[in-house]
């Protein structure tokens, strides 16, 4: 009861505050929605309960769905591109001198600016904002994992080899369980780094999604629904990290039995 009413104290009394600003006339509603305004806006946006955002009365949905998709398609070839190759660099020496500097030196380029190149190689449509979702969510999954691999305790892969075991096996029932917690953590990263260019991508790349919404009530002059399409990315990434915490908690119960146990 004490933590529920701690965890919403500090938000109700920032949108107490917000609804008394705006509503104090010290800014124009219209530059400054109020909360109540902005939750009406989205209502109509989701449900069409009285047609106040015109054109995209009742397309919250549609727009959702599609900046869902890219960050699933984006973010899903991270995952697999990101675990693959970090494993591969963490475990071979070989790989790890004959890919590591490239990586590290196309890593502290910004994914948005790849941007200008992803419409030339990809056109205006879904292809570019999902290169960039690849972009932003890969590099958080590679490191951690090659983190992961390297931190597995050495003792237990050279009591695997005087065992017998190969390298597959080694890789398989030693390495992949031990990095579980830093790959986990690179995931949940990644994830955020996806939502975040996707909104980026749709502003400029593609027609469609909460991101080009966003941007286009910005030029109407909307900041309601501005204001609430940030709401919708917010609650949609909120969703999603809770989902990997919890696909996270359930792959790796064994480490919280082991914590509990001390």
């Amino acid at each position: 009861m004490r933590t529920s009413f701690l965890r919403s104290f500090v938000p109700l009394v920032l949108i107490m505050g917000w609804e008394l600003f705006s509503r104090s006339g010290w800014i124009p509603p219209s530059l400054l929605p109020a909360p109540s305004q902005v939750l009406r806006t989205l209502a109509d946006w989701i449900f069409a309960i009285d047609g106040s955002t015109l054109s995209y009365s009742g397309a919250w949905l549609g727009s959702a769905a599609a900046s869902l998709a890219r960050v699933a398609c984006g973010y899903a070839l991270a995952v697999v591109a990101g675990i693959g190759l970090g494993v591969a660099i963490g475990w071979w020496r070989w790989v790890e001198q004959a890919i590591e500097p490239t990586l590290q030196l196309l890593r502290p380029i910004p994914p948005v600016s790849w941007i200008p190149l992803a419409i030339i190689w990809f056109g205006i449509a879904n292809k570019p904002a999902i290169f960039l979702v690849f972009l932003g969510a890969f590099f958080p999954i590679l490191l951690n994992t090659i983190h992961g691999v390297k931190a597995t305790d050495r003792q237990l892969i050279r009591a695997a080899a005087m065992m017998g075991a190969t390298q597959r096996q080694m890789l398989r029932f030693i390495v992949l369980p031990a990095s579980l917690p830093s790959i986990f953590a690179g995931l949940r990263i990644a994830i955020g780094s996806a939502w975040m260019l996707t909104v980026t991508a749709e502003m400029v790349a593609v027609k469609s999604g909460l991101g080009y919404s966003l941007w286009d009530s910005y030029y109407f002059l909307r900041y309601d629904l501005v204001i609430a399409a940030m709401i919708s990315i917010g609650v949609l990434g909120y969703l999603s990290d809770l989902a990997m915490k919890l696909l996270m908690n359930r792959v790796l119960h064994w480490q919280h039995r082991g914590a509990m146990k001390r």
